[in-house]
């Protein structure tokens, strides 16, 4: 069991905290928290403890929420405002209603919704929104600014939107050299700074040009790129990155500079998280899905885990534990996550509302909540 381990869910009604029992023979699940929003994703910085949930859309607007008890109690910091605060601006009885105060905002018209959040262990935590902007606090997540280097980036005229809109879901910091950081933005591409964000590079070219033979799509990989819709993205330590892309699994060995395809082996080029073995940057995980336009479950309508131990050349089908038959939840982008324990434990959230965790490398899967909200984000807090 995952000894000392909270899993931090992000769920289409809140956040939710899933803890080992006392007696360790099963789990308790804390929330909804954060009101009720829908939050995309949350996470711990694991210095301070203190956790972070971001989330929101057109009626709450885009914010992120802090707690440092644990989630016990949560404080709001607003983005923008949305539908209810312009409801409430301008009608008494419901602001009352709500217990509404205008929240003071820079944002508006900008940013839609929080996706995705990092924490770059020198103090700046980081924002990821959509429509593809980055926001930057340097005081746990009380006050904002803008990431004017990546906002007003160059090519942002071209950048298309994903069936979700144009996202950026994943950040990915370098923790020991706090201004080196990777975003993933669908549809747009990888994008690395070296600089704390004053300067940006797109990184998206396959290595040596190799052919990739995907079905025509415009986000597919061709003319010696990759294809610019990520779905998530991880650093295995040092310059080595993993990609789960619209159209396949890549490997970068240079920081993204160039990336290898990796699908091969795998049952379909389709799926939306990957994971990473914090102790060994060969091992790791993905979910794969039919494809595109097939319903997006697993093939076969059988659950498996997927597992490289030597870097995506080889995979193996992890299912013990996992629905076998009639299966046809979806994992999503960011709904996989590792723990640090010494044997790394692996979790999964499914858009049926179960959480799955394996404490053996993903040899056997247990399903350790149920009926939740969609599942939209799984990370783990050690402590």
């Amino acid at each position: 069991m995952g000894d000392g381990v909270t899993v931090l869910a992000g769920t289409t009604k809140g956040a939710f905290l899933i803890s080992p029992n006392i007696g360790r023979d099963g789990w308790t699940v804390s929330g909804p928290h954060c009101g009720g929003w829908p939050i995309n994703h949350v996470i711990a910085d694991p210095d301070s403890g203190t956790l972070y949930a971001g989330g929101g859309g057109d009626w709450h607007g885009a914010g992120v929420w802090r707690s440092h008890d644990g989630g016990a109690t949560w404080a709001l910091a607003k983005l923008s405002r949305g539908k209810m605060d312009h409801w409430a601006a301008n009608d008494p009885d419901f602001a009352a209603m709500i217990g509404w105060s205008d929240p003071d905002t820079r944002f508006d018209g900008a940013a839609d919704a929080v996706w995705s959040l990092a924490h770059d262990g020198a103090g700046t935590l980081y924002a990821g929104c959509k429509p593809g902007m980055l926001y930057a606090s340097a005081d746990g997540g009380v006050t904002w600014s803008s990431v004017d280097g990546f906002n007003a980036h160059p090519d942002r005229a071209g950048w298309n939107p994903g069936a979700a809109g144009l996202t950026l879901h994943t950040i990915v910091p370098d923790r020991a050299q706090p201004g080196k950081l990777w975003l993933g933005v669908s549809a747009a591409g990888v994008f690395a700074t070296d600089d704390g964000g004053r300067t940006w590079e797109t990184r998206n070219r396959l290595a040596n040009g190799e052919a990739c033979a995907h079905h025509d799509h415009p986000a597919a990989p061709r003319d010696g790129m990759t294809g610019l819709c990520v779905h998530n993205m991880v650093r295995a330590g040092g310059e080595t990155l993993y990609q789960q892309n619209h159209h396949g699994v890549f490997r970068s060995q240079d920081g993204g500079r160039s990336w290898h395809d990796i699908t091969d082996g795998l049952p379909s080029t389709f799926g939306f998280p990957i994971a990473v073995d914090p102790h060994d940057p060969q091992t790791l995980y993905v979910f794969p899905l039919n494809g595109d336009s097939d319903g997006r479950f697993p093939p076969g309508a059988s659950a498996a885990v997927w597992r490289s131990r030597d870097g995506g050349t080889n995979w193996q089908a992890m299912r013990e534990g996992l629905p076998q038959a009639a299966c046809f939840f979806t994992v999503l982008r960011q709904a996989m996550a590792t723990d640090t324990r010494a044997t790394a434990g692996v979790y999964i959230g499914t858009n049926s509302g179960s959480v799955f965790a394996s404490f053996d490398q993903g040899e056997a899967w247990h399903e350790i909540a149920r009926h939740l909200p969609t599942v939209l984000s799984v990370e783990t807090w050690s402590r």
